[in-house]
């Protein structure tokens, strides 16, 4: 096929791109997974015809994020069963799609799919999300996509699929939606749900390097912590603990006391301290200094959290807005709570997790579109955008592209900034 010829001669200047194109964002909440862009200029205020650059509708919806490398944008959805609680359809129908988009103006590329007969039913929590909430991830060869009971899948850039690997065969009634991090030559996922592990694959074979077990209840994305000597610790957040392991061979080297709930935000780390917010009914903060061995101690802990979305750390502050509409700001060093303000309006419920850039913090909720807060510790409402006819659901985080945002509704991706 010609897309196949023209996507060939795309990875022949994939590096001249990238660098034209500025800074990548190749998996979820970006470079590092924090949450954090260093590009400035971006748009504080749009709606449907405002900063528009471009839009493009999906054929199906998801909850995960778009990514990017070079030219290209990476983003999956599903198709075929689940699109309604009313008239939820044929399961047999479902598809996953793994779409591959020019960054320029939003046209398609190519698109590859896969029958997802092993997932759960739709109904319940598991519908407010659906079937497309793990965000992929690339290395600028290869994108790495996870379906749950399909388990993870590697692509090559002309999407075509090198191989397909199996971490567990559990499932359950809220589904899954962690995302896919890359260590070294290693993908690594938390597969609480369907198998309770931690597990690692080859890149370049999809063969299981390593499995960590005592995974419980936990549908966040592990974080690679920079620890003292230049190492790295990979940390994840689970039912009653913040664990941490050595990413080379999944060795559980400290745990912590964390949220007493199931978590389904995930960590952020700043100058090696690690920071989770998590359960219901208010929820929990807590702080830890990656980096110590065996039974760990908090720095602090407080009573402030979200049930989904996951914080920003910015500035020596931690921001969110929590799925109750509560927007957050504590001390990074103590914990302190700086504001807790009600965001006007009804129906605010943060499942995105927060962007931080240029001193503001994009916060994306399900139905009442992004606020753009000032990234300071008093709380100033900048900006209240909304899509106006696109009333579907926003579940996706925001990805930054060259100075423009990516944000995706149940119904299209946007590009919004200037042209």
């Amino acid at each position: 096929m010609n897309r196949h010829l023209l996507v060939g001669c795309w990875l022949l200047t994939v590096g001249l791109v990238s660098s034209a194109g500025g800074e990548n964002w190749p998996n979820f909440r970006g470079p590092g997974g924090l949450g954090v862009s260093g590009d400035t200029g971006l748009p504080v205020t749009w709606s449907a015809k405002e900063n528009i650059v471009w839009k493009t509708e999906l054929p199906g919806p998801g909850a995960s994020s778009p990514i990017t490398w070079g030219d290209r944008i990476y983003l999956t959805c599903y198709s075929g069963y689940g699109l309604s609680e009313r008239e939820a359809g044929n399961q047999a129908d479902l598809k996953r799609h793994l779409l591959c988009l020019n960054r320029a103006d939003g046209k398609l590329v190519w698109e590859e799919t896969v029958a997802a007969l092993a997932a759960v039913r739709f109904g319940g929590f598991q519908a407010r999300h659906g079937y497309a909430s793990s965000t992929p991830a690339t290395d600028g060869e290869r994108v790495y996509v996870f379906y749950e009971k399909e388990g993870v899948l590697a692509y090559d850039f002309a999407g075509k699929q090198l191989w397909q690997s199996d971490v567990g065969q559990r499932t359950h009634n809220w589904g899954s939606g962690t995302s896919p991090v890359l260590y070294k030559n290693l993908v690594i996922v938390n597969a609480s749900v369907e198998s309770g592990s931690l597990v690692a694959l080859d890149r370049s074979t999809g063969h299981e390097a390593w499995r960590a077990g005592g995974i419980r209840q936990s549908w966040n994305t592990p974080l690679l912590v920079e620890v003292a000597g230049g190492k790295q610790e990979l940390v994840v957040s689970i039912q009653g603990s913040l664990l941490g392991f050595d990413p080379e061979t999944g060795e559980r080297l400290w745990n912590c006391p964390g949220i007493q709930d199931y978590v389904c935000p995930s960590v952020v780390a700043q100058d090696g301290v690690v920071y989770a917010i998590g359960g219901r009914r208010g929820g929990t903060a807590v702080a830890v200094k990656a980096g110590g061995r065996g039974e760990v101690e908090p720095l602090w802990t407080q009573r402030a959290g979200s049930n989904v979305s996951s914080p920003v750390v910015y500035r020596d502050h931690l921001f969110w807005i929590s799925d109750q509409g509560i927007a957050y700001c504590l001390k990074a060093d103590t914990g302190e709570i700086a504001y807790e303000q009600r965001v006007p309006g009804s129906r605010v419920e943060g499942y995105a997790s927060a962007l931080a850039a240029d001193g503001k913090v994009y916060n994306v909720t399900r139905e009442r579109g992004t606020f753009v807060l000032a990234a300071k510790p008093q709380f100033e409402q900048l900006a209240h955008n909304e899509f106006g006819s696109d009333t579907s659901i926003c579940n996706a985080s925001p990805a930054v592209t060259s100075g423009q945002l990516l944000l995706r509704s149940n119904r299209y991706l946007y590009c919004v900034g200037s042209k």
